[in-house]
C-alpha cells in the first residue's frame, strides 16, 4: 500500500491539473475574503458625534434587530447578482486555468494536457483498479465520506487519489441541493484551493466579482434574520451588561468588533425603559478598516444610525468610532474616561486575533491583559463553538465538516432551497470561513476558532473572574428560539450559555469581571 501511494505521488507530481468546476452551478467567493494576509497597520484616528436628551419612554424590548425605520428594505431580494467567476465566460476560464497549468508545470511542458488523458494514454494504469475498489468500498453516493477521503488523501500527500476524489466529487456537490451537497459544494472549493495554494497560491489567480456592498449587507441581514447564532450571542452579551450597568448613570461599551452597530439597537431600547431613566451611553467603536467594505462606508454609518435611534428613544448618547485592526489597538485606542462604568465586547472577534502558535506577540492573551488593565465592570465573550486554531489540517477538516453541517442544515428549515438568496447568504456569508479553515495556513488563516473551555482558560490567565449570567436573559433567549425551528436548544452550563443544533454546540456566551 505504502509503495503504491508513493507511485501515485510520483505520477501526480507530472499530471497535477485542476478541472473547471460544472459550469452549470459556477460559485466563487469574495476575492478579499479567501486567504486572509495580515492587514496592514492603520491609526486609530476617529471623530465623535454626540447626542443629549432628557430621558423617560417605556419600552418592551424584542428580538428584531433593528427598528422599522432602520430595517433593511423588502426588496433586498430584488437585486441578486451573479454568482460566478470573472472567469462567466466558459473560454475565458478555460484559458486561466490552462495558465495556471503552465504556472504548476511550465510552459513547455510534454504532459498531456488533462487529467483524463492522462489516464487513458496509460501513465496510471496500474492504479485504476485500486482506486476502483477505493470508490466501491464507500457507500454508493456518501457524500460526506468522499469528502473524509479525500481530506486523508490530501493530508497524506497522495495527491493523485485525492484529484481521483475531486472529480468524483464535482458529480455529487451542488449549491442547491441537500445542506451536505451545499456545504460539499463550499468545502469541495476549500480543498482544490489547499492543493492550488502548495503550488505557488494558484487559487489566488481565480479571482471573483465581490457584491456591492449594499448587496452583501442584504445577505448578511438575511442571515441575521433566518437563524438566531447572533441575536443569541447579542442579547445574551447586552443581558449581561444591563445587569451589570443597572446602576449605573453613566456607561461606557467599548466594542471590539462593531460591524454594523446591530448589537446595540435593543441595548439602547432596554436602557430607555430603565426604571429611573436611562443612563448616559458612550459607545467606542472599535472595526478593522477592511469591515468599511461590508458596511458600505466608514464607522460614521453607524454612529449616525445609533444616534437617531439613541435620539428617537431620547436616550442620552456619544458615539466614537476607531477604524483600526485588533492587533494594532493600544490602551489609547479605547478611549477611557474618569467617572464612566465601563463594559468591553468581544463578540465573534477574539477567534480572529493571532494566538501564541501564528505569532510571537500573542494579540489574542495580549489584548485579555489589555482589557483587565483599564478595570472593566464586565466583559462579555461571544464565540463559535469549533476547535479549528492549532489542530492540524485532516482533524481541523473533520470539526469544520460537523460544524458546517449542523449550521447548514439549519438553515435548510428557514429559507427554503428553491430561494436564490439562500446561495448567496451561504456563499457570501459562510463559504468564505469554511474556505478559509481548509486551504489557509498560517498568518493567512484566520478563522481560529478554540472550544469555550480553552477561552476561560485565557480569561482566567489574564486576571479575570466569572460574572454570572441572568436568568432573565436566558428566558428572553428560550422566548426568542420560539420562533424558530424546535431542532435548536438552549443549555447553560459552568456559568456559560450554549446555544446548538441538535446535538452539537454551536455559539457559546459567557461574561467576565
Amino acid at each position: 500500500m505504502q509503495a503504491s501511494r508513493q507511485h501515485r505521488r510520483s505520477v501526480m507530481s507530472n499530471t497535477l491539473y485542476y478541472q473547471p468546476v460544472q459550469e452549470v452551478e459556477a460559485y466563487c467567493f469574495p476575492q478579499h475574503q479567501l486567504c486572509y494576509s495580515p492587514l496592514e497597520s492603520s491609526s486609530a484616528s476617529g471623530y465623535c458625534t454626540v447626542y443629549n436628551s432628557p430621558s423617560t419612554v417605556t419600552f418592551s424590548p424584542s428580538g428584531s434587530p433593528i427598528s422599522q425605520q432602520e430595517s433593511q428594505s423588502d426588496n433586498i431580494y430584488g437585486s441578486m447578482i451573479s454568482g460566478s467567476c470573472v472567469t462567466d465566460d466558459v473560454n475565458e476560464f478555460r484559458h486561466k486555468l490552462q495558465e495556471l497549468e503552465n504556472v504548476m508545470l511550465g510552459p513547455d511542458s510534454d504532459i498531456p494536457g488533462s487529467y483524463d488523458s492522462t489516464l487513458q494514454g496509460g501513465v496510471v494504469a496500474p492504479e485504476i483498479d485500486s482506486w476502483r475498489e477505493m470508490m466501491e468500498a464507500i457507500p454508493k453516493r456518501d457524500l460526506k465520506q468522499v469528502l473524509i477521503t479525500c481530506a486523508k488523501s490530501i493530508s497524506e500527500n497522495d495527491l493523485l487519489t485525492a484529484q481521483w476524489l475531486m472529480a468524483e466529487l464535482r458529480q455529487l456537490v451542488s449549491v442547491s441541493g441537500e445542506p451536505i451537497q451545499r456545504l460539499g459544494a463550499y468545502m469541495l472549493e476549500g480543498l482544490v484551493a489547499r492543493l492550488a495554494s502548495s503550488g505557488n497560491l494558484i487559487y489566488k489567480s481565480l479571482r471573483c466579482k465581490e457584491p456591492a456592498s449594499a448587496e452583501l449587507l442584504s445577505y448578511m441581514h438575511i442571515l441575521y434574520e433566518v437563524c438566531p447564532y447572533f441575536k443569541f450571542g447579542y442579547m445574551s452579551a447586552n443581558g449581561a451588561i444591563a445587569e451589570a450597568m443597572k446602576n449605573e448613570n453613566r456607561v461606557h461599551i467599548v466594542d471590539f468588533q462593531i460591524g454594523q452597530g446591530s448589537q446595540w439597537v435593543t441595548l439602547i431600547q432596554a436602557f430607555a425603559a430603565r426604571p429611573g431613566g436611562p443612563p448616559h451611553i458612550r459607545i467606542t467603536g472599535l472595526d478593522d478598516p477592511a469591515s468599511a467594505y461590508a458596511r458600505g462606508g466608514g464607522l460614521n454609518i453607524v454612529g449616525q444610525r445609533l444616534s437617531r435611534l439613541a435620539k428617537s428613544f431620547k436616550v442620552p448618547f456619544e458615539f466614537c468610532g476607531a477604524p483600526i485592526s485588533g492587533c494594532d489597538i493600544q490602551p489609547e485606542n479605547l478611549g477611557i474616561r474618569a467617572g464612566e462604568a465601563l463594559a468591553v465586547n468581544f463578540a465573534f472577534v477574539l477567534h480572529h486575533m493571532p494566538d501564541e502558535s501564528v505569532s510571537t506577540r500573542n494579540h489574542r492573551d495580549r489584548l485579555l491583559r489589555l482589557v483587565k488593565s483599564v478595570s472593566p465592570k464586565v466583559v462579555t465573550l461571544v464565540e463559535q463553538v469549533c476547535n479549528t486554531n492549532t489542530a492540524s489540517f485532516f482533524p481541523r477538516f473533520l470539526e469544520a465538516l460537523d460544524y458546517y453541517t449542523a449550521m447548514f442544515e439549519s438553515i435548510d428549515v428557514t429559507l427554503p432551497r428553491e430561494r436564490k438568496e439562500r446561495i448567496y447568504v451561504e456563499q457570501h456569508c459562510l463559504a468564505r470561513d469554511v474556505v478559509n479553515v481548509i486551504a489557509c495556513e498560517g498568518t493567512e488563516r484566520v478563522e481560529r476558532h478554540e472550544l469555550l473551555g480553552k477561552w476561560k482558560s485565557r480569561f482566567k490567565m489574564a486576571g479575570f473572574s466569572p460574572y454570572p449570567l441572568s436568568s432573565l436573559v436566558n428566558a428572553t433567549i428560550k422566548t426568542l428560539l420560539e420562533n424558530y425551528s424546535d431542532k435548536y436548544r438552549l443549555e447553560e452550563r459552568d456559568g456559560s450559555l450554549y446555544l446548538g443544533w441538535m446535538n452539537r454546540d454551536l455559539v457559546a456566551s459567557c461574561a467576565w469581571k
